[in-house]
């Protein structure tokens, strides 16, 4: 292949991979690894060291840098409410457990050298946010489950790295008893030099943003310069030390509540899923097919990692902790190892191999038959535990309704008639009033303010319809909440027919997508809802489709909503038809008396029953 050509052709593969992780709902980097290995081991068409040479590794390692400061960009001390000891023993103590396993597991079982084996452990104790992140979406724990894998992933990857640089200086000074002491004052200086640069980064960084010295649209460009640059200089300084230092600087600006670092977060979290997918085929494109020995090998040390190690580990370090025993049950078989186990013990085989140290070439081998390992097999069986075990969230098929308008009640009756979570929020105490008579849910307060940031429940919660009257605050709420709920699942209903109030109708993208037509507003149906109009659930059937159903009701007939075969809400969104099928409910308003059939199955006939609207 054209060398020009490479470059798209691997961004396009990264971005196919990415795609069909999104579709079948497995990590990413499942796809990714079986990418490169066959581009490179089976194909030879992908030869990393040939094509990037000695610039290979510094630009992996700027790859990570970036993917761990996103992750702890995102992370938010009140997470840890009730599971702080428990991430703070999992990252420690746990780490720690986790290592001596492995290490002898790789002595007893692999062969490896007593050194060489501790190097495994420090490599493999870690999880990666590259991979828990995506496997979260899936599985969908409750959130203390989630906290505390997310932040052990993010944390821990340092800890790990800081682990290795420990016991590889030992390596290279001779192991024993006098260089160890050696080996630690180099491990506390680069942890000393890691936090310093984090924290002076972090500091200065928020400083210069908090003082508006940059300008908005340089703001990305400027963190990540600093970012890399705090990396850089740190590692500069102290070998390996910029993991620890990009981390805790992520950690203090997600922190600063004076920062506005979404935009930031945004664009790292993009960054992040382009590294992520070259980083991962370069990196599966260098292995080399392991011999059937070594291949037995890895199998037998990826069952003692996720038989032995990780429950170990995670017994011990929730001990005291409020985690029910199902909770536990659940981060203990959750620990798929990501990207800085493979950079990071490639990086480290090839100075063990210059340095000629006997089976160094086994390391790379080894810690991937453990990524790949740990990522199919939790993949395919996390989420299914999970719902054993009753430690899932519910669907996020729910509605946050913004405006308790009568028009937003008679919609969240419906909904709730399907038995689709509603939560109706408004700053409008008479309007909450009515809303709480109808026996909706309710949130009193602004939905875009501080305090509904803290107190907000949303669990259940996936979509957002703007439905006030006040067209700032639906346009305010569809801003803060997109980056929650997704730009597709962001709905708004018109206040003012197109060309009606051309001075008063907000422009731009800031908008939801509208719901019902360009000529249905929120007046519209308050008038059909006057005159008596009713909204009514029908069951479609091969028998009585859609097709049918708008012949016998006409065109007024306003479709609202619809309840598809898996009970995934579908609402009826301007930019994208909805035609129901068979087997779907339908929610629509309408006039005329309803009908006395009863609401059947799928079978032949249809059923309609009015709503209390």
């Amino acid at each position: 292949m054209s060398e020009s050509l490479l470059p798209l052709a691997l961004l396009s593969l990264g971005f196919f991979c990415q795609w069909l992780a999104w579709r079948v709902q497995l990590p990413a980097i499942l796809f990714l690894l079986l990418t490169g290995i066959v581009l490179g081991p089976v194909l030879g068409a992908l030869e990393p060291d040939a094509l990037l040479g000695d610039y290979l590794f510094p630009l992996v390692s700027l790859g990570v840098a970036v993917i761990l400061f996103e992750g702890s960009l995102g992370l938010r001390w009140s997470e840890l409410k009730g599971v702080g000891p428990a991430v703070a023993n999992l990252v420690s103590i746990g780490a720690v457990i986790s290592l001596l396993v492995l290490a002898a597991a790789a002595h007893y079982l692999a062969g490896l050298s007593w050194e060489l084996s501790l190097l495994f452990g420090a490599l493999t104790c870690v999880t990666g946010p590259t991979v828990v992140v995506p496997m979260l979406r899936s599985v969908r724990p409750n959130s203390r489950i989630a906290n505390v894998l997310r932040w052990e992933g993010i944390i821990i990857d340092p800890i790990g790295a800081l682990f290795a640089v420990l016991i590889f200086n030992w390596i290279l000074l001779g192991v024993g008893r006098d260089t160890l002491g050696e080996a630690l004052q180099a491990f506390g200086i680069t942890t000393a030099v890691g936090t310093v640069f984090g924290l002076v980064g972090g500091v200065g960084l928020g400083y210069l943003l908090r003082r508006h010295w940059i300008p908005e649209y340089l703001q990305n460009y400027a963190a990540l310069v600093a970012v890399l640059g705090v990396f850089a200089i740190s590692n500069a300084v102290a070998h390996e030390s910029g993991l620890l230092a990009v981390t805790l600087m992520g950690m203090y600006l997600g922190n600063r509540p004076e920062l506005h670092m979404d935009d930031i977060l945004d664009f790292k979290e993009h960054l992040s899923t382009l590294l992520i997918s070259l980083l991962f085929i370069l990196l599966a494109a260098r292995l080399e097919w392991p011999s059937f020995q070594l291949a037995l090998a890895g199998c037998t040390l990826l069952a003692v990692a996720m038989l032995i190690a990780r429950p170990l580990s995670v017994f011990v370090s929730a001990l005291g902790s409020s985690l029910s025993w199902r909770e536990r049950a659940l981060i203990a078989w959750i620990a798929p190892r990501g990207i800085v186990a493979a950079a990071v013990s490639a990086l480290f085989a090839l100075k063990l191999e210059a340095a000629e140290l006997t089976g160094a070439e086994q390391l790379v081998p080894l810690t991937f038959m453990l990524i790949i390992g740990t990522v199919v097999i939790q993949s395919a069986t996390a989420r299914s535990i999970a719902q054993r075990l009753g430690v899932t969230e519910p669907s996020d098929n729910g509605v946050l309704i913004v405006g308790a308008t009568p028009v937003a009640r008679a919609i969240g009756k419906a909904l709730l008639q399907q038995k689709i979570e509603v939560l109706i929020a408004d700053d409008d105490w008479l309007a909450i009033r009515a809303a709480r008579m109808d026996g909706l849910p309710t949130y009193f307060g602004n939905p875009v303010s501080e305090h509904a940031d803290m107190h907000l429940d949303l669990t259940g919660i996936g979509n957002l319809l703007a439905a006030s009257t006040r067209r700032e605050i639906n346009t305010l709420a569809c801003v803060r909440f997109e980056p929650e709920f997704g730009r597709e699942r962001i709905y708004r209903i018109r206040i003012f027919a197109p060309g009606e109030a051309p001075k008063q109708t907000i422009s731009g993208t800031m908008k939801g997508r509208i719901l019902f037509g360009p000529e249905i507003t929120q007046r519209s149906i308050e008038e059909r809802l006057g005159k008596g109009h009713k909204i009514r659930a029908t069951k479609l059937s091969e028998a009585f489709g859609w097709k049918e159903y708008r012949e016998k009701h006409g065109d007024q007939a306003l479709l609202l909503f619809a309840i598809d075969d898996k009970g995934q809400l579908r609402l009826a969104a301007q930019d994208a038809e909805l035609v129901p099928r068979p087997g779907w409910t339908t929610v629509v308003l309408s006039a005329g008396a309803p009908s006395n059939d009863a609401v059947k199955p799928a079978d032949a006939g249809n059923g309609e029953t009015a709503g209390q609207a």
